[in-house]
């Protein structure tokens, strides 16, 4: 072996350990899905406004008869995992967290004249979850009050049959996430149902 090859060499065995240190003290990828606690309840994704941001509604209501008292804000967020799942596949992969967070919408403050601003106390929380080997609709609901655990909202509530009847795409209303829709369509992953009611074809 000549000098210079050796000398890169002698280079190579110094470094490897460095490399080796290095990845360890970054640690393993983070994983953003579902954790339970030991009676199955649903830990509070606490970072989930680091997640993916889907979209906001303002005032939105299923019902024809709903008149709230007060205007409402949902911004819609999902775990960068899932997120990467459905730009590829253009439907959710299992382990999705997709969570709602409710905020009073403000009008009168600081230098605003008109329209609504978030105010900076969350509402409530909703948090829709993909486990297909935990749940038999592989789907579940589950809603924070102010609390850190949640119970899965009954599997005969009608946000069930509501999100089966009336979703886009994989029981979920991926018709009002505008970055969404779009890669539905294109890989064919529309529900029958969501395409009879749009009247698309």
């Amino acid at each position: 072996m000549n000098k210079k090859a050796s000398t890169v060499l002698f280079a190579l065995v110094l470094l490897s350990p460095m490399v080796i240190l290095r990845s360890a003290l970054r640690g393993p990828k983070p994983v953003s899905g579902p954790e339970y606690t030991s009676d199955a309840q649903l830990k509070l994704p606490e970072n989930y406004r680091e997640w993916v941001y889907l979209t906001t509604g303002f005032d939105m209501s299923y019902s024809p008869n709903a008149s709230p008292d007060h205007h409402m804000f949902d911004n819609v967020f999902v775990n960068p995992e899932a997120y990467k799942g459905f730009l590829e596949t253009g439907t959710w992969p299992d382990k999705t967290m997709l969570v709602l967070e409710g905020r009073m919408a403000e009008g009168k403050g600081s230098i605003n004249q008109k329209g609504n601003y978030q105010g900076t106390e969350t509402m409530g929380i909703e948090v829709h979850v993909k486990d297909e080997a935990r749940f038999a609709g592989k789907w579940a609901f589950f809603i924070f009050d102010n609390v850190k655990t949640a119970k899965m909202v009954p599997a005969d509530m009608a946000c069930y049959s509501c999100h089966a009847e009336h979703a886009a795409v994989d029981t979920t209303f991926v018709q009002f996430y505008p970055t969404l829709l779009p890669i539905a369509q294109s890989k064919g992953t529309l529900s029958a149902g969501y395409v009879k009611e749009s009247g698309q074809k």
